[in-house]
C-alpha cells in the first residue's frame, strides 16, 4: 500500500481555502492600519495581532505539520492583492508568524493540539510584535498609561484572536474539515 503525503491535494486546497477567507481579513487590517496608527496607535497591536488567525484555524482543523505556513502564505497573497501597499509586510509576518505557529508545534512533535500549546504561540508572537512595532510606533513619546496600555493590547491581541481562530478551527473540525487529512 502506497503511504499518502501529509501534503496531499485536499490538504493544500483546505490550506487555500481557509487562506482565502484570512486573507480576507488580513487585507482589511491593512486597509486600517494607517487609520488605527493615527488615530489610536496603542490599539495598533489588536489589528497587527489579527494575522495570527490562517495558522491558528489550519492547524486546529487539520492537525497537520506546515500548514500553519503554507496557509498563512496564501492568506498573504490574498491580503496583498487587497492591499498591494503592504505586500512585503503580509509577506514577511505571513512567514514569521507561520513560522513561530510552526516551531511551537514541532517542538512537540506535531502530536500536541491543545489549546494551550496554540496560546505559546500566540504569546511569543505578541511579545514580539509589542518590542517591534514599539520601536516602530516611537512608544516612548506616549504617556505612561498609553505605553502601558499598548504593551498589554500587542499581548492580549494575539491570544485573543488565538481563542478566535481556535473555535473557528474546531469548529471546522467537527464539521469533518481534514478528516481524512490527518494522520
Amino acid at each position: 500500500m502506497a503511504s499518502t503525503s501529509a501534503l496531499s491535494t485536499r490538504v493544500l486546497l483546505t490550506c487555500a481555502a481557509i487562506g482565502v477567507a484570512t486573507g480576507l481579513l488580513g487585507g482589511i487590517a491593512g486597509w486600517l492600519t494607517p487609520v488605527v496608527i493615527a488615530s489610536a496607535p496603542i490599539l495598533y497591536g489588536l489589528v497587527l495581532a489579527s494575522h495570527v488567525v490562517p495558522g491558528i484555524i489550519a492547524q486546529e482543523s487539520l492537525q497537520l505539520p506546515w500548514v500553519a505556513l503554507i496557509t498563512h502564505l496564501m492568506a498573504a497573497l490574498v491580503a496583498s492583492a487587497m492591499a498591494p501597499q503592504w505586500a512585503l509586510r503580509f509577506l514577511g509576518t505571513a512567514i514569521l508568524f507561520g513560522g513561530i505557529q510552526e516551531l511551537v508545534a514541532s517542538l512537540t512533535r506535531y502530536r500536541v493540539w491543545r489549546p494551550w500549546r496554540f496560546f505559546i504561540s500566540a504569546v511569543v508572537i505578541g511579545l514580539l510584535v509589542a518590542v517591534v512595532v514599539a520601536f516602530a510606533a516611537h512608544l516612548s513619546t506616549l504617556a505612561l498609561w498609553a505605553q502601558i496600555s499598548y504593551l498589554a493590547l500587542a499581548v492580549a491581541g494575539p491570544v485573543a484572536w488565538t481563542a478566535l481562530a481556535l473555535a473557528i478551527g474546531a469548529s471546522l473540525r467537527q464539521a469533518g474539515v481534514g478528516r481524512a487529512a490527518r494522520r
